[in-house]
């Protein structure tokens, strides 16, 4: 038999945001369960960024779009600019034959020379957009890394709407409540304190002697002063070095 001393995980609540508290909803001393809500603060500036962030995203997919429209219209300039040099060349070759033969002036047969390079030059140019929409376009859908980001952002403004309602880690009790409504809440800041209750231990002190004869997993009666002629059953957690 020995006299031990009750001890509880304690903790600070506060807050990850700052703002201004709304509304504190429990006293000193309430007892709570898991996810009972404790306070709040203000959530119209989060709100506002939750928008903006669904329209970031709104705005990043609409890219895609136009970046997928872009990507078209190059890809039809390429095909047709394909199709021109292939038709300046048909007529070159016919041109260069009567050249040969002496019946096409050679003067005619520059301008068909002409022609395939102007075709050759616009096809190229073409080729070159298309490439140049197909980097703009990047990785298409979910996968491109403007909407990925956007994404993010969105997900980070929704995390934070979230918190701006603190609610309780565990089953437990609330003590020492140190603001109130009006008043501004920094991140980190504690706001109140919690009392684990599903986090109590007893730590008794006991001769060399005793511990002989003690081991982990051993029952333990228990006895409070607070509750006269009850007595609890526990067991032996750990024996400290």
């Amino acid at each position: 038999t020995s006299r031990g001393i009750v001890s509880a995980r304690v903790v600070q609540i506060a807050p990850r945001l700052s703002g201004e508290v709304v509304e504190v909803l429990v006293e000193d001393d309430a007892v709570v369960q898991a996810g009972d809500p404790l306070f709040s603060i203000n959530a119209r500036p989060f709100e506002l960024a939750v928008r903006k962030a669904e329209a970031e995203l709104e705005t990043a997919l609409q890219n895609i779009s136009a970046s997928s429209a872009s990507l078209v219209a190059s890809q039809a300039a390429v095909t047709q600019a394909r199709t021109a040099l292939e038709n300046a060349r048909a007529g070159a070759a016919r041109t260069f034959r009567l050249e040969e033969r002496g019946i096409a002036a050679t003067a005619q047969g520059d301008q068909a020379r002409a022609s395939v390079a102007q075709a050759e030059a616009q096809l190229e140019s073409a080729e070159a957009n298309l490439e140049s929409a197909r980097a703009q376009l990047g990785p298409e859908g979910e996968d491109s890394p403007a909407v990925q980001a956007a994404q993010t952002r969105l997900e980070q403004a929704q995390y934070d709407l979230a918190s701006t309602t603190v609610i309780a880690p565990h089953f437990g009790v609330v003590t020492n409540v140190t603001r109130s409504e009006g008043q501004f809440i920094g991140a980190g800041n504690p706001a109140l304190t919690f009392i684990d209750a599903g986090a109590a231990w007893v730590t008794v002190d006991l001769r060399e002697n005793q511990l002989q004869q003690i081991d982990p997993g051993d029952p333990v009666h228990l006895l409070f002063d607070a509750l006269p002629g009850q007595i609890l059953e526990g067991s032996v957690q750990s024996i400290a070095w």
